[in-house]
């Protein structure tokens, strides 16, 4: 009898470690596939991880945040603890969208008609004193994986013309990179599973 529970017990754990990982991975791919499409700027850092291959550091036009867009900081507050922020972004003329606002904790209404709400955890700190201070989010978005043998060859291209990532952006605001863009031409678009 013992046996026999020691191997229904470890089936048991067995699927619901899969039935976990499932989860993650329809979770990324429903916010692929339904999120609203967010197209941001991108700037390169460094094209290879000596783990998981060649990517892209993208340093984007939302990776720097200026501190007077958060309408919500508290009176006397000087820097930023370990919190939660949610940024509104609105297209621009140009296709790119922009910070418009952003909140701590979550934002006071829902983003209306051609706006954006991307959520981002802030763990680096500011001086408020400084009207010219700004905070870097962590949105997730940070890098872009690419087959092997591409990433130097579009790292040398994002530094003499524009590129952007397209972005799916989930209703509570999560972020997944969808697309590596060269201006309207998609290079790489990111599989669902």
């Amino acid at each position: 009898m013992t046996g026999k529970k020691l191997i229904i017990s470890a089936l048991v754990l067995a699927l619901v470690q899969i039935g976990f990982l499932g989860w993650i991975i329809a979770g990324r791919a429903a916010i692929l596939r339904n999120g609203k499409e967010v197209l941001l700027k991108v700037q390169p850092v460094d094209p290879r991880d000596l783990l998981r291959g060649d990517y892209i550091s993208l340093n984007n036009n939302i990776s720097r945040i200026p501190v007077k867009l958060i309408a919500n900081i508290p009176q006397g507050k000087l820097s930023s603890d370990d919190t939660s922020i949610v940024v509104r972004l609105k297209k621009g003329a140009d296709g790119y969208w922009q910070p418009t606002a952003a909140w701590f904790g979550r934002a006071p209404s829902p983003a209306g008609e051609g706006e954006a709400d991307i959520a981002g955890h802030v763990v680096e700190g500011w001086g408020l004193r400084d009207t010219d201070a700004t905070i870097a989010p962590d949105y997730g978005i940070d890098r872009f994986y690419l087959p092997e043998g591409e990433g130097v060859a579009i790292q040398d291209d994002i530094r003499v013309r524009p590129f952007g990532i397209k972005l799916a952006l989930a209703s509570d605001g999560t972020a997944q990179i969808k697309a590596l863009m060269d201006g309207d031409k998609t290079l790489f678009e990111e599989p669902l599973y």
